[in-house]
């Protein structure tokens, strides 16, 4: 008797279905004698009991395809595979009948098979999976394992799983690559390879995903979290990583079929590729988070509106972050720098970001300088350092007054009328501006 446990935990999308399509071998080969009766007869009888505990449940719709059924061996028909009963809600009763109907036959097209499956899924947004039930490997020189990664990466489905009747050890070898594979060397085994299957299938298992700071410990909490499925590149969850009433991360229910990468949202990003979940347990997976805060302040009053830094890991080019003043944001532990887009640019480099500690950047207060022009012209702004000139701004062509919010130092402006078509009519002035005061720079 198949003992089913279908339990009500699973936290998949209400509006998002789960299909299941068996994908059953009717070849020649099943007649072969197996224990009560033939593996045909066995498998046919436990895949009717199967769809007659799953005629309960909702959100759940389920197909039939069959291959090695429709044209006799010999000759060799490697076409030989149909949809024999389409998705749909409660057809437990069509799927049996379908298959009181048919009586193995031929070959073994298992890749062609597969690759008919993609078009058997509706086109709306589902858990799509495949189950297998084969006693045979490919007969018709194509490749199941490379048809299975295709549809996986394409999104059509979620890993297959297969369960190779009549324990063949060779079948390890060609199917562990189509999907989750499952040996059946007798009735039982059999039985119990679709209890699990189908437990799988419909279950979510539970998750806890450990932040671990620069001690070794699990603290680092407060950050999103996406698990990317790793052959589609979809989005299957959006988490924000909590700490439960005990002060430990928190408990997630993510559903085991397929594998995942993982990003963590800190700054910049962390992850871990490749996880693959053990369904029917608690799965810890640790990855290292360690963060500290960064403080960007400015001296005393400041007319700047919206002065940023742009964060960059140490020795790279690469934007991590374009930071507001006056905020505090956490970091990946090490080493950055720091260009703050301030008049002029201010720059710090190698800036520590240590474990749970707060490192403070703060820059001067600025001024300002009004400038005053009778005619319009091209103007720039340099700044006096070590006996150097530093172009820092260009002045708009178009105006007669304008106004620069500068960091304190020693400047020049440096302009010409539009109307004058001589550098000798190049006027210099020089001026110096402090802290959270302004000057006004005259240029007739």
């Amino acid at each position: 008797m198949l003992l089913f446990s279908f339990k009500s935990k699973a936290q998949f999308p209400k509006d998002q279905p789960t299909r299941i399509l068996f994908l059953f071998d009717a070849s020649q080969s099943m007649i072969a004698k197996w224990e009560s009766n033939t593996k045909f007869e066995v498998a046919r009888r436990l895949l009717g009991n199967m769809v007659d505990s799953l005629q309960r449940l909702d959100n759940l719709e389920l197909a039939l395809r069959v291959y090695g059924h429709t044209k006799h061996y010999p000759p060799q028909d490697c076409d030989d595979t149909r949809l024999e009963v389409p998705f749909g809600k409660k057809n437990g009763e069509q799927i049996k009948k379908r298959m009181d109907a048919i009586s193995p036959n031929g070959t073994t097209p298992i890749a062609m098979s597969l690759e008919k499956c993609g078009g058997d899924f509706p086109s709306d947004p589902s858990r799509n999976i495949i189950i297998l039930i084969t006693d045979g490997i490919e007969e018709c020189g194509g490749d199941p394992c490379a048809v299975s990664a295709i549809l996986q990466r394409k999104g059509v489905i979620l890993k297959p799983f297969v369960i190779g009747l009549g324990g063949n050890k060779d079948f390890l070898k060609q199917f562990e690559c189509v999907g989750n594979y499952f040996d059946a060397a007798n009735e039982e085994q059999f039985e119990s390879a679709l209890n699990i299957i189908i437990s799988q299938a419909l279950n979510n298992t539970t998750v806890q995903v450990n932040l671990i700071d620069a001690f070794g410990k699990a603290t680092e909490t407060n950050v999103p979290m996406t698990f990317y499925d790793r052959f589609s590149g979809d989005v299957r969850y959006n988490i924000m990583h909590t700490m439960n009433v005990k002060g430990n991360p928190d408990t997630i229910n993510i559903d085991p079929l397929g594998s995942y990468n993982i990003v963590v949202h800190t700054v910049p990003p962390v992850g871990k590729d490749s996880i693959v979940l053990v369904p029917g347990t608690h799965n810890i997976i640790g990855i290292d988070a360690p963060q500290g805060d960064l403080i960007l302040k400015i001296d005393g009053k400041n007319d700047y509106r919206e002065l940023k830094a742009i964060v960059r890991k140490s020795g790279e080019m690469k934007t991590t972050l374009a930071q507001d003043f006056n905020t505090s944001q956490r970091y990946i532990v090490g080493e950055y720098d720091l260009e703050i887009l301030s008049t002029p640019r201010i720059y710090a480099s190698n800036v520590h970001i240590d474990q749970s500690k707060t490192t403070t950047i703060q820059i001067p207060s600025p001024g300002i300088v009004n400038f005053q022009y009778n005619n319009p012209g091209y103007g720039y702004i340099v700044q006096e350092v070590n006996n150097k000139l530093n172009l820092v701004h260009t002045l708009s062509n178009q105006a007669t007054r304008e106004s620069v919010v500068l960091q304190p130092g020693n400047y020049r402006v440096v302009y010409r009328p539009k109307n004058s078509q001589s550098s000798q009519y190049t006027i210099e002035k020089s001026f110096k501006i402090t802290s959270g005061t302004s000057v006004s720079v005259v240029i007739n």
